[in-house]
């Protein structure tokens, strides 16, 4: 808990250092549909029994993610978002696709480049869960913006 808050308050003191603001520009019309493409490195598993890191067992089991999302930014400080992620999952000698998950969630724009989404994830695999997503663009530019995902549970 200690590194999450300890990351926010860093972002908080270098905000100004880290994000671009534009002045000047036109102003943005709405609705505006944005597309974006990432990928997840699950880093940490906790479940009721245990908490494992997913490194640890590199050789045997592995999974990335590459999640695909489509935001429709209704204002400036309000949108949604649908979100789909394949999970490809390397080991034992193989990989195969494990999963594909369906994200779709309100979009809850905050000054300083902030985002809340509070997602509902749907799995192929029958599991369902409530996602609390928060990220901070780190980085903006015409054709790109850099963020750093805080919580994504």
């Amino acid at each position: 808990m200690r590194q999450w808050l300890l990351l926010v308050l860093i972002m908080i003191v270098f905000d100004k250092s880290f994000s671009q603001t534009a002045t000047g520009s036109a102003t943005t019309v709405y609705p505006k549909v944005v597309g974006y493409m990432s990928f997840v490195l699950p880093l940490v598993k906790i479940n009721k029994d245990k908490t494992t890191n997913d490194f640890e067992d590199f050789k045997n089991n592995f999974a990335i993610g590459f999640p695909v999302g489509i935001n429709i930014l209704y204002s400036e400080k309000f949108g949604f978002s649908f979100e789909f992620t394949p999970t490809i999952k390397a080991g034992n000698g193989t990989t195969r696709t494990n999963n594909l998950t369906f994200s779709p969630g309100p979009m809850f724009r905050f000054k300083h480049g902030f985002t809340f989404i509070p997602r509902l994830a749907f799995e192929t695999s029958g599991r369902y869960v409530f996602t609390p997503v928060l990220n901070k663009i780190i980085v903006r530019t015409k054709l790109l913006n850099c963020q750093l995902l805080i919580v994504n549970c």
